[in-house]
């Protein structure tokens, strides 16, 4: 058996409008729960981490908002905020 693994790095582009649209997500995600008097931070990762939605509050609807996007949307959103200094 044997594997052919090409020697090219792949390019992953996610659209402009995704970028705004998961943006906006996580921010209103975020004041939810810190609403309801979660920890923000570890709520997003456990979701993040498992994909399970019961870590994301449904007050303000922001359990069915979070799942608009898929998990490497949201990560994509937060590396690059990160990295930039956003």
């Amino acid at each position: 058996m044997s594997w052919d693994f090409s020697e090219n790095t792949m390019m992953f582009k996610v659209e402009t409008e995704d970028e705004n649209q998961a943006r906006e997500i996580l921010l209103k995600v975020y004041a939810a729960m810190k609403e309801k008097g979660y920890n923000p931070i570890n709520q997003l990762v456990g979701y993040l981490l498992s994909g399970d939605p019961a870590y994301i509050t449904s007050y303000g609807s922001a359990r069915s908002l979070i799942r608009r996007l898929e998990r490497d949307e949201l990560l994509e959103e937060l590396v690059r905020n990160y990295l930039e200094g956003k």
